[in-house]
């Protein structure tokens, strides 16, 4: 039906979804699979919680979560869109460091090479409050290829401010 309206993207695995809909990361692999079967790309979101970070599971949680649509759907990985969306930065205002999401960044672009001679061709986003202020430091990182972008999306002026950043 999605393909009927000429969609082209979706937001698969949001944190939202993982939360109050009990999806599962198996569940998430299943729709991307479902999604890249259709010829729709999906835009997988991965993060942790203020509590795993806190407790030094951010690496861990990303990885399990990015290992389970690689299993399934390991032949065309390289079709997906990835978006780091840490579950404490969405709609809070704050936000990862630069640094903090290149770190992360990093480990999901090591662990799509080890999956792909392709891995280059993945985008990996980052999704947790970017906006028109940071935008163009978080778009710096080397990692980084784009924004997953919420709320500023609402307001144009500091939209067009991003648009301009990753320019």
């Amino acid at each position: 039906m999605l393909k009927d309206f000429g969609v082209r993207y979706c937001i698969v695995g949001h944190s939202e979804r993982r939360q109050h809909q009990a999806e599962s990361d198996v569940h998430v692999a299943l729709k991307v699979q479902r999604a890249l079967a259709a010829g729709i790309t999906p835009i997988v979101c991965v993060g942790e919680t203020l509590r795993e970070r806190e407790e030094g599971m951010t690496e861990f949680i990303v990885k399990r979560q990015l290992s389970a649509v690689v299993h399934l759907n390991g032949h065309c990985i390289s079709e997906i869109v990835v978006a780091y969306e840490p579950v404490w930065a969405i709609g809070t205002g704050q936000t990862a460091t630069p640094s903090q999401a290149q770190q992360v960044h990093a480990v999901l672009r090591a662990q799509l090479k080890a999956a792909t001679e392709h891995a280059e061709r993945v985008r990996i986003l980052y999704g947790g409050s970017m906006n028109a202020a940071n935008a163009a430091e978080l778009l710096a990182q080397p990692d980084i290829d784009g924004g997953l972008i919420g709320g500023a999306s609402l307001k144009a002026p500091d939209f067009l401010k991003i648009v301009a950043a990753a320019g």
